[in-house]
Order: C-alpha cells, then structure tokens, then sequence
C-alpha cells in the first residue's frame, strides 16, 4: 500500500521520523535522494531520527550503532545489532510516498 507521508520539503542532511500504521520510520535527504528505514533502532529502542547522519550512515543517538541508509546494513558493530529494514521513499507531485505491506499499516 502506498502512503503519503508529507511535504518532499527537506534541507539536505535533514532527518525526520513518521509513525506510519505499525511501523515508525526515519526519512533523510542525502545527496537530494530520499532514503529511509525502520527508525526503532533494533538494538535498544531508540529512534535513529534523533540521530546524526555521517555521509550515507545514520548513527543512533543512544550507543552509536551505524546503519547504511540504502542497504540497512549495521555498518559499525556487526554482531551487536541486526541490520535495520528499508523502505523506499518516492516523490509524486511534491510528496514524500513509502510503499509498506498491507499487514504494516
């Protein structure tokens, strides 16, 4: 199912998170492409929005696990986290827009 989550309106480096059905996710712009995953960090909960990006990574704010923001992928403490799950984030008509299964919302 596809859902509109807002406005295409972010600064480059700007991170935002959404609860979208069951699912939280964190949207970043990074090098003007849209990218985003799960924002409940599978290590300890915390939400990766209220982190920093460092180039295509996103670093929780609370134990500084980073993942990569198109593969998911743990990229700094293999083994102390699982990776986290994608999304992908299109723009129609100057709106952010995320396809989830129909069971996530």
């Amino acid at each position: 199912m596809k859902i509109k989550l807002g406005p295409a309106d972010f600064a480059e480096k700007e991170m935002r998170g959404y609860e979208v059905g069951k699912r939280s996710l964190c949207v970043a712009r990074i090098n003007g492409r849209y990218k985003g995953l799960d924002d409940w960090c599978n290590h300890a909960g915390c939400l990766l929005s209220g982190g920093r990006l460092e180039g295509n990574m996103v670093v929780c704010p609370c134990h500084e696990v980073g993942f990569d923001m198109d593969t998911g992928k743990n990229e700094t403490s293999p083994g102390v986290c699982d990776d986290q799950p994608t999304v992908q984030v299109e723009v129609a008509n100057g709106e952010l827009v995320v396809e989830l299964p129909d069971k996530d919302v």
